[in-house]
């Protein structure tokens, strides 16, 4: 059983019947679920995994003060901490006297203030450039067990959506890097007999595909550890994962360089095929740098668009 099913059984086995029994009065205002750090909360956990932070566990949203007390509060955090300690054969972790725990009562605000900046989750245009995709997919992912106002969830809406001409920007600046990288310098490096260089303009080559592959899929990419069990998931993206290790994990001798070098047009050429697709790019030609100034052209916001093209880049 993975993590996130074990949780939402623990949820509506132990924990709901608590909440409804002895906070009744503020039950239409909280909201439980597992979203946020981990493996278990994108689904990706497993048998190793369980090394650490894995236990039956949820967490509990508060409203702010005005709506729930500090006092409330601390009687719904020795509710959660009197529930069972066991539960499916699993026990649940000891709770750190200097916290540290993904679970347990936690303030709304709180938790889109670490992953967003912002305790109510509102970006400005700045914030939207500037996240990394893996803070804005730990905002987003998981599963919500309850949500009595939709508070909690409404804010989670918003955030899924990635406006438009930030994409694009995001969009544009990767390309550019895999123009640069892969299409550029990998070659050059090679011929300059500087193999470290050249392993290192394939890693930002794969990097850069990968954030590329999300933005246009419309799902954030998550903690780098995941992005290629991730990319599994993205229907338009999955076939190029055999390319993008190849090109990390194969060797470089003369031969394996050949081979990449195909591989890294074959995969420019599927990325300007889905931007021709999704009308991003009105280029026409092979070269990725073209396609990347294309597409932020395609900015209508005057001030985001005069940004520097790679105004997002190592985000």
């Amino acid at each position: 059983m993975q993590g996130l099913e074990l949780c939402r059984k623990y949820f509506e086995s132990c924990g709901m019947p608590v909440l409804k029994e002895r906070f009744p009065d503020i039950l239409p205002h909280l909201c439980a679920g597992l979203c946020g750090s981990g493996s278990e909360c994108f689904g990706f956990d497993d048998e190793i995994s369980r090394d650490h932070d894995f236990e039956p566990g949820f967490c509990i949203f508060l409203p702010s003060e005005d709506i729930v007390d500090r006092r409330t509060a601390f009687l719904l955090e020795r509710a959660y901490a009197a529930l069972p300690g066991e539960f499916e054969g699993i026990k649940r972790l000891r709770i750190s006297p200097v916290g540290g725990s993904r679970h347990g009562v936690i303030r709304r605000e709180d938790f889109f203030r670490e992953k967003t900046g912002m305790e109510n989750g509102t970006l400005s245009a700045e914030s939207w450039l500037r996240l990394p995709q893996w803070s804005l997919a730990e905002s987003v992912n998981g599963e919500i067990f309850y949500d009595g106002d939709g508070a909690f969830s409404s804010i989670r809406e918003y955030l899924r959506k990635m406006p438009r001409d930030i994409m694009l920007k995001r969009l544009a600046g990767q390309l550019l890097i895999m123009a640069q990288s892969g299409q550029y310098n990998y070659c050059r490096c090679l011929s300059h007999k500087e193999t470290a260089a050249a392993k290192l303009a394939l890693t930002e080559f794969v990097k850069a595909a990968l954030e590329s592959a999300f933005l246009l899929s419309g799902v954030y990419m998550p903690y780098y550890k995941w992005s290629f069990r991730a990319l599994d998931r993205l229907d338009d993206f999955s076939g190029i994962k055999p390319s993008l290790e190849y090109l990390l994990c194969a060797g470089d001798d003369d031969e394996c360089s050949e081979v990449k070098q195909s591989l890294i047009e074959e995969t420019a050429s599927f990325f300007i095929d889905q931007l021709q697709k999704r009308q991003y790019t009105e280029a026409i030609c092979g070269d990725l740098e073209k396609h990347a100034y294309s597409v932020n052209d395609r900015i209508e916001d005057g001030q985001i668009r005069n940004l520097h093209i790679l105004y997002t880049v190592g985000l």
